[in-house]
């Protein structure tokens, strides 16, 4: 068994998205062992920081919340994509050469992976490819950049996918990953009421 770690750390100095200063994490020591017998700390953090599943209410009004997903959804069987000759963007043409079928978990390797900073010009999943996803019925998308779409007018891709419940889970790391089948463990921290929360995500050959 191979178990690939598929989460971004998160710190103080992670990448986030466009290097907003205002969405880096925030760790604060609360109890130390000059004043206390005891350590102690506090995070604040963004839902949307690091490896973080998006659930409809982020792009829907009135969406279902990430306590609503199925835990069955998010520890299944998946499939990594090889997509890493795609400079631009990932279109039904591109997805049409792999091999998807319905109920499918797929993630998307890209040349994001090999990006050590935060690259404006990523490489994302483009309408196209969003509706060709959802005629097919896969339950699940990831993709290894910090937002699965950019550039496009109304969040297309978002709401493609989160109007018929397809998971997002954006932010992942899949640069020692070879494409293949494997299981996903992907749950999403049991937050009431949130349009997205972070993941701990990993990989099971």
């Amino acid at each position: 068994m191979k178990i690939y770690d598929i989460s971004m750390e998160i710190h103080e100095e992670m990448i986030v998205y466009k290097n907003k200063i205002e969405k880096k994490p925030k760790i604060r020591v609360t109890n130390d062992f000059l004043s206390s017998n005891s350590y102690e700390s506090t995070i604040t953090l963004g839902m949307h920081t690091g490896t973080h599943i998006d659930a409809p209410l982020h792009m829907i009004e009135g969406g279902e919340t990430t306590d609503s997903i199925p835990l069955e959804n998010c520890i299944k069987k998946c499939k990594v994509i090889d997509l890493t000759n795609i400079t631009n963007k990932i279109t039904q043409e591109d997805l049409q050469q792999k091999e998807i079928s319905k109920g499918d978990f797929i993630l998307l390797k890209t040349r994001n992976s090999f990006s050590p900073e935060f690259d404006f010009e990523f490489v994302y999943l483009e309408k196209s490819g969003a509706e060709y996803l959802r005629d097919i019925g896969i339950c699940g998308v990831g993709i290894d950049a910090l937002g699965i779409e950019r550039a496009q007018a109304g969040h297309e891709t978002h709401k493609t996918l989160l109007s018929k419940g397809i998971i997002i889970l954006e932010g992942l790391q899949l640069k020692e990953v070879p494409e293949g089948e494997y299981t996903i463990y992907a749950l999403p921290l049991k937050i009431r009421n949130v349009e997205a929360a972070p993941v701990r995500a990993v990989l099971i050959k």
